[in-house]
């Protein structure tokens, strides 16, 4: 997939993610609207109804005041006797005491109410001027026509009656009037839509992420498919002349000149196997078979050799190869070709990516009951954007059309994974222009 399909990708993805969230947001801010108007029908409905039920009350308990005049044959108007002091209670002036007709003010009570058809359980209490304090009477349910009576406990409610003079209250102790208290908005919708914001970006992002790591593992392939056709294509071509030289009678009459392509055809295909085992190994690596054989290795034996090894065959008179084995713990238990291997990919590297006159230093110092070994050239160095790849498999330093370094990109891949098959790790620095610096660090003991 090219830049300008995942550009387009990305745009109509976007667009969808956002139609399907302000879309979201619309039906979410639309339901509330309407559950809000329900809620305001509902409570001018609850308001009526208790404005009703307040009205109701009062004729009934004004009946009560009347039917208790008649019996005291009391003909004293008092104007506006019952008074609302509460969402659910009320209290009425009489003119006299009631104390030993408790029982009668509950008959009165109980008969008014059910004739307009009151049936919220009430309770009642009378005020004795005397002991100063409310005598409470019982509790009254009236279910299915049947009355039903317990003790009532003013404790659980709480109650201001304090007043002078003769009067009694009645409470309701389950009247609430839903009119007059807040209902609290659900937050409900608001968590659902930002749960599904949150999947669906994450959702698209992931899916981002994997569109790109595509996009890149396939440049990482092509890239690879083009260098390894590189690197195949010189020794085959080289096999390929060589072969057709030895086939010429005049060249197998000359055994000095034969044995010359026949070394080249030996040499080229031992290339040739190396580049094909380097694969393979990488291909091992990732399956867990490769096997590490422990064995006692001498760091610092190992890097004097190499050093022979690269000053006698690649940098000759053209650079410097300077080592600095402070090291004390270099006797180390590892695998011995595969450690080997490490650091003559490293050295390797650095040579290849310098410019005479190349400069290389090796460094041992000891490290956490270890050894931190350090590679360090003069060459190209790498930016810091791609320091974070350079270690993954196929992997090449972006250089453009200029293709003057071989290589599959797999070194520093094997690398990174024998060190960490030892229990060790590995790091980096590199400057552009100036040259990199490659860290890595080995136990004494494989682990």
């Amino acid at each position: 997939m090219n830049n300008k399909r995942i550009r387009l990708v990305i745009i109509i993805g976007v667009l969808a993610l956002f139609s399907i969230i302000i879309t979201q947001i619309y039906w979410i801010n639309r339901a509330i609207e309407i559950q809000n108007e329900e809620i305001e029908v509902a409570k001018k409905q609850d308001s009526l109804n208790y404005q009703e039920f307040v009205g109701e009350v009062k004729i009934s308990l004004s009946n009560v005041v009347k039917e208790l005049q008649r019996m005291n044959k009391d003909q004293t108007d008092y104007y506006h006797r019952v008074k609302q002091v509460s969402d659910n209670s009320f209290t009425i002036e009489i003119s006299d005491t009631l104390s030993p007709y408790l029982y009668l003010l509950e008959s009165l009570l109980i008969h008014q109410f059910d004739s307009l058809g009151i049936k919220e359980s009430f309770a009642y209490g009378l005020y004795d001027c005397f002991a100063d304090s409310i005598v409470f009477g019982n509790e009254v349910a009236i279910q299915n026509d049947t009355i039903l009576t317990r003790a009532f406990d003013p404790s659980e409610h709480s109650i201001n009656w304090d007043k002078d003079g003769h009067y009694f209250g009645v409470i309701f102790p389950e009247l609430k009037s839903i009119a007059l208290r807040e209902i609290p908005t659900d937050p409900t919708p608001w968590i659902y839509i930002s749960i599904i914001i949150l999947l669906l970006v994450g959702f698209f992002t992931f899916s981002m992420h994997i569109i790109l790591k595509q996009k890149k593992l396939g440049e990482i392939k092509n890239d690879f498919i083009n260098n390894m056709t590189h690197e195949l294509k010189t020794p085959i071509s080289t096999i390929s002349l060589s072969s057709e030289a030895m086939l010429n009678q005049d060249i197998l009459n000359d055994k000095e000149r034969a044995l010359q392509y026949a070394g080249i055809i030996y040499k080229e295909n031992k290339r040739l196997e190396k580049q094909v085992e380097r694969v393979l190994n990488i291909t091992k690596l990732e399956k867990n078979q490769i096997k590490l054989t422990k064995e006692e290795f001498d760091l610092h034996e190992f890097i004097q050799e190499a050093k022979e090894n690269f000053e006698s065959n690649q940098l000759k008179d053209k650079g410097e190869f300077k080592i600095n084995l402070n090291a004390s713990n270099h006797i180390l238990k590892v695998d011995p070709v595969h450690i080997g291997n490490v650091i003559y990919n490293l050295i390797d590297n650095g040579i290849k990516y310098s410019s005479p006159p190349c400069r290389i230093e090796v460094s041992t110092q000891d490290h956490k009951g270890g050894v931190m070994i350090s590679v360090e050239d003069n060459g190209i160095g790498m930016k810091k954007e791609n320091l974070k790849n350079i270690f993954e498999k196929f992997y090449r330093v972006p250089t453009g059309n200029v293709h003057n370094v071989k290589g599959f990109g797999l070194g520093l891949f094997y690398v990174k994974r024998i060190i960490e098959e030892h229990g060790g790790s590995i790091s980096v620095k590199s400057t552009p222009g100036k040259g990199s610096k490659f860290y890595f660090y080995l136990p004494k003991e494989c682990i």
